[in-house]
């Protein structure tokens, strides 16, 4: 089967005024047909990079991007792969440009070549997935940052995408809009890599999980056994408690 895109020897670099700073080193990945990949990392680790690179807005320092096994060298190339591939990106005001709320979803259906009724109508039903039945004619500025959210999600949900980019989509979104986004994604068979802090939502859409770990990307295998919230050594980052001490075990017992 062949991946949807695939990154081969990817460096990314910025070039900084006390020279070149490098984010990601010697990548090697591919993203399979349904396949559902959680991507959990400290901040600055390079995630969004990751994920601009995939999509053309950054152009790796070394390696090559490809798009169902076709080399991407110029914008030519990733216009067709960001027509498949949608980028959900993390601050939705960087995404939302309209006036209002249906003119943002009908964007993308518009450009894919759709007709204004036929874009009206994906844009609407996507708008209804969402949970935003009625919100086509608010101003977008007006709404709240969740809702911003879930706009951003839907537009990009109305090019019926191959895979899909998230970052961070449940950030400002209450508890009933995360159970909604996990609901949508997890019925919905397009690929995709989720990247957040929230191990129980990333439970919930991905089947596996990978990590950054000085500039690589690696496999990640968190326990998703429980979700409580406790302090303890090494409570900020993925672990189980089997090899804990005995005096961790035995303070988790009151957590």
């Amino acid at each position: 089967m062949t991946a949807i895109f695939s990154l081969e020897h990817v460096h990314i670099a910025y070039q900084r005024d006390e020279g070149s700073r490098t984010v990601l080193e010697d990548v090697n990945f591919s993203l399979a047909p349904g396949e559902r990949l959680g991507l959990y990392a400290p901040n600055g680790s390079g995630k969004t990079s990751l994920f601009r690179c995939v999509t053309g807005l950054l152009r790796p320092a070394r390696g090559l991007v490809r798009f169902h096994g076709r080399p991407l060298r110029d914008e030519k190339d990733f216009h067709e792969l960001r027509c498949k591939v949608g980028f959900v990106l993390q601050h939705a005001e960087d995404q939302l440009f309209f006036p209002t709320v249906l003119e943002d979803a009908a964007f993308g259906p518009l450009n894919l070549g759709l007709s204004p009724e036929e874009a009206r109508e994906t844009a609407l039903q996507s708008l209804r997935d969402v949970g935003l039945a009625g919100f086509e004619d608010r101003l977008t500025h007006r709404l709240s940052g969740g809702e911003k959210k879930l706009v951003s999600l839907a537009a990009v949900l109305a090019m019926k995408p191959e895979a899909l980019l998230l970052d961070e989509p449940t950030n400002g979104l209450d508890a009933a809009a995360r159970q909604r986004v996990a609901g949508i994604l997890r019925d919905l068979p397009a690929a995709r890599i989720v990247v957040s802090h929230d191990w129980d939502f990333l439970s919930r859409v991905c089947d596996a999980c990978l990590t950054i770990r000085e500039r690589r990307l690696l496999p990640c295998a968190p326990d998703f056994r429980h979700s409580h919230v406790h302090a303890h050594p090494r409570g900020d980052e993925p672990h189980s408690h089997a090899d804990d001490p005995a005096w961790v075990q035995d303070s988790l017992r009151f957590s």
